[in-house]
């Protein structure tokens, strides 16, 4: 069964064309690379996919079935979560109350309901254990590295139970040792069967962990490939137009 197809997809706004024609699958367990330079169309297709835009023309299959997002919460609700490239993170917040952000555990108190901190702390302690981080549940954010701020970002896709991954530049402006945690956090999601769309710009990071590289330039999509079917610099020619189509 595939986790995702989208067959065709068109993205206009206005006379701009995002989008023209795109189309994509996406197997579970399967880590795909989605690159492509600035304007190229990454961002508004997986925009799409995580449910903030419709498609202008197109359609998309979520575990074989055609589905319509009508919004983000549609989109979570197959199983389809988002790490921004910011994170979203409350930096004066622990790492397990951010995990839990809005689905907060609450309990009983008489005729209140108080935040249930311990609950929070040993769901947040066995999400970090899944996927192998070292991060801990009552440590601040603030005081936190790249790599584990991504891991806290990724326990709140993994509290929803989500069977697709969307990660945007997850490595940039990381050191090259929280560059390796990131990886190995994708990596773990994988083991897991979870599938995950990898957007970036970093060649060497794409190569290490992506099964599949898929290239748009210019709303268009020149190129589908496993990863040890091409090389850096074949990828590179296709983002720049040195190289049409492969």
């Amino acid at each position: 069964m595939t986790a995702l197809r989208m067959k065709a997809i068109s993205k206009h706004f206005g006379a701009i064309h995002a989008l023209d024609d795109v189309s994509l699958s996406l197997e579970p367990g399967e880590v795909l690379g989605l690159m492509g330079d600035n304007g190229a169309g990454k961002s508004t297709l997986v925009k799409i996919i995580a449910g903030n835009f419709r498609p202008s023309h197109g359609t998309i299959f979520i575990n074989d079935r055609e589905t319509v997002f009508h919004g983000p919460l549609d989109a979570r609700e197959h199983g389809i979560e988002i790490v921004y490239q910011d994170l979203a993170l409350c930096d004066n917040l622990t790492a397990a109350v951010n995990v839990f952000l809005g689905r907060e555990l609450t309990r009983s108190f008489g005729p209140f309901r108080i935040m249930d901190y311990p609950a929070m702390n040993r769901r947040a302690a066995e999400l970090f254990a899944e996927l192998k981080s070292e991060t801990r549940p009552k440590d601040k954010v603030k005081s936190m590295s790249g790599g584990q701020r991504q891991a806290v970002a990724i326990a709140r896709t993994r509290l929803s139970d989500a069977s697709i991954v969307l990660m945007d530049e997850p490595t940039a402006a990381i050191s090259v040792r929280q560059v390796a945690e990131v990886l190995n956090l994708i990596n773990e999601l994988k083991r897991q069967g979870i599938a995950v769309i990898l957007i970036s710009h970093r060649m060497p990071d794409v190569f290490a962990v992506t099964d599949r590289i898929v290239v748009l330039r210019r709303g268009t999509k020149v190129a589908d490939k496993r990863t040890e079917a091409t090389s850096p610099e074949e990828i590179t020619g296709l983002i720049t137009g040195a190289i049409e189509h492969a």
